[in-house]
């Protein structure tokens, strides 16, 4: 099962998604981790293109903890935006990737960029199939067989813009892969000054372990991770990624 997984800024996937990510890695599903932007606000110290630069390493590097390869859209930070090009481009990325099983961004989360990524991955992977859709690209690849399995993360702390608790639909215990988690983000080493001057986070590690251990309290488990299903038309509704995890998977509950 090939696998992409699509979020905004370098360090959003490892955040949300890491700890199933390298659970989904230890079983041998090839995994293509993708960032829209190379996180280029990202700092006060440096201008945006020696941030790019930077960031792109650590994504990468946190991408290999897991054998997992490491793309980069090339959007800019606050300038992603559902319109033509934007999705012209993400489907030709996903048509490249040709993947089983696409993990983005939730449609609600604090960040206009993770918003936006969320519509536009939406829309690209039912676009990606549809064989008339050009994106224009030179050696473009071809349409995809079928639109992918999409699942979304859940949005970053587990709650809305307006700090209200976002409910997965079920959640994998990552308890096992918590160190490999806490490695990967690691890697992102310049967003230390950054979330404390930006967001008030010092200890960038800490709160991702905190967060995570929320969302395992939800769960009954000491580390979770939670994700959505989306159950739009005419999306494949197959539990894929239930499937490929099922002594990891635990119910949401109500």
């Amino acid at each position: 099962m090939r696998i992409l997984c699509i979020h905004a800024h370098p360090d959003d996937i490892e955040f949300l998604a890491a700890g199933t990510l390298a659970l989904l890695a230890r079983q041998g599903h090839p995994i293509t981790m993708v960032t829209m932007t190379p996180g280029d606000c990202g700092s006060a110290e440096f201008d945006s293109g020696e941030t790019s630069r930077i960031r792109r390493a650590e994504a990468a590097s946190a991408a290999a903890m897991i054998q997992a390869a490491y793309l980069c859209a090339e959007f800019r930070d606050l300038a992603i935006f559902n319109e033509d090009g934007a999705r012209r481009r993400v489907v030709e990325l996903i048509r490249r990737a040709r993947p089983d099983l696409v993990l983005t961004a939730s449609p609600i989360d604090y960040h206009a960029d993770h918003e936006a990524t969320s519509l536009l991955v939406r829309d690209a992977c039912f676009a990606a199939s549809a064989p008339n859709y050009c994106t224009g690209a030179a050696g473009a690849a071809p349409a995809l067989e079928a639109i992918p399995h999409l699942y979304f993360t859940d949005s970053l702390g587990g709650v809305d813009r307006d700090g209200r608790p976002q409910r997965p639909g079920f959640f994998v215990n990552v308890e096992s892969e918590m160190s490999v988690k806490r490695e990967m983000l690691a890697c992102h080493a310049s967003q230390r000054n950054w979330l404390r001057r930006q967001h008030g986070i010092d200890e960038y590690l800490e709160t991702m372990m905190q967060w995570t251990g929320e969302v395992g309290a939800r769960a009954g488990v000491r580390f979770a991770e939670g994700f959505r299903r989306y159950p739009g038309h005419p999306y494949p509704q197959a539990p894929l990624l239930e499937s490929a995890l099922p002594s990891f998977i635990l119910a949401a509950g109500e």
